[in-house]
């Protein structure tokens, strides 16, 4: 499974904070500041997803996720520029609802969303390596992220709030009276949250992809070097770590 070293987990938090210095501004920037040394210790270790099938269900998972969904989101804005589409927000906008779309998943002001999963069931059976939180009050991952904003009094333009909320698409049912009217006069008055929405799909994507390219890399090494010590059945070293003996059951235990 992939994993994020700690110089990576730093780079990607350095990365996050030169983009809130180079995006934006006076008092708006002095209070995403705040906010973000508020949330430094949890945010840049949090995960983007409990199961590992999921996108980034790794340490430091969240900011990376963030991170591509801006890139994309930037590259996709171009790509439908210049094939004629109506761009009427600006790329400070799209990346303040790229930046804060995910940020409910850093939990409320003093808890985290995601905890390690403490049953070795769930983790085998069904991947998830993090749970939800159940001491937090439920709300939607979009509904605190409004919530959060709103605590440190930062403050959204139209475009930012339509990208931002929208950014799930029709994966959040509450977007379906904004994505789903047959009322012309109701239909979106700009493109940014489709933008958003595909830069959303295509990193995700991209993430499992990353994901489903290390578990093959490292099953293909396992295997390749049991299997060359000896032509009988392979039984596991006593000193194979926990994830190496899970995985040699996997590939050589009795079916």
């Amino acid at each position: 499974m992939k994993q994020l070293t700690e110089q990576q987990i730093l780079d990607n938090w350095n990365k996050l904070i030169k983009l809130v210095e180079d995006t934006f501004e006076g008092e708006r920037k002095e209070k995403l500041i705040k906010m973000y040394k508020h949330f430094e210790d949890r945010m840049v270790t949090a995960p983007a997803s409990g199961k590992a099938a999921y996108h980034n269900a790794m340490v430091g998972g969240y900011v990376e996720h963030v991170l591509h969904v801006t890139d994309c989101a930037v590259q996709l804005k171009k790509l439908w520029e210049s094939n004629g589409a109506n761009i009427n927000f600006t790329e400070e906008e799209l990346i303040f609802a790229a930046m804060h779309h995910d940020l409910g998943k850093v939990g409320d002001l003093e808890q985290d969303y995601y905890i390690p999963q403490d049953s070795e069931w769930h983790r085998k059976n069904r991947g998830e390596i993090f749970k939800h939180n159940p001491n937090l009050q439920y709300m939607t991952v979009t509904d605190r992220a409004i919530f959060i904003l709103n605590h440190f009094q930062i403050t959204m333009s139209e475009w930012e709030y339509i990208g931002l909320r929208l950014t799930d698409g029709l994966y959040e049912d509450a977007n379906k009276t904004y994505l789903m009217s047959y009322n012309p006069d109701w239909s979106l008055k700009s493109n940014i949250a489709y933008i958003l929405h595909q830069a959303d799909m295509m990193a995700t994507h991209i993430e499992f992809d990353e994901w489903q390219r290390s578990d093959e890399e490292v099953s293909n090494k396992f295997k390749q070097a049991v299997t060359s010590k000896t032509k009988d059945k392979p039984q596991p070293s006593e000193k194979l770590s926990e994830k190496s003996a899970d995985l040699f059951d996997e590939l050589f235990g009795d079916k």
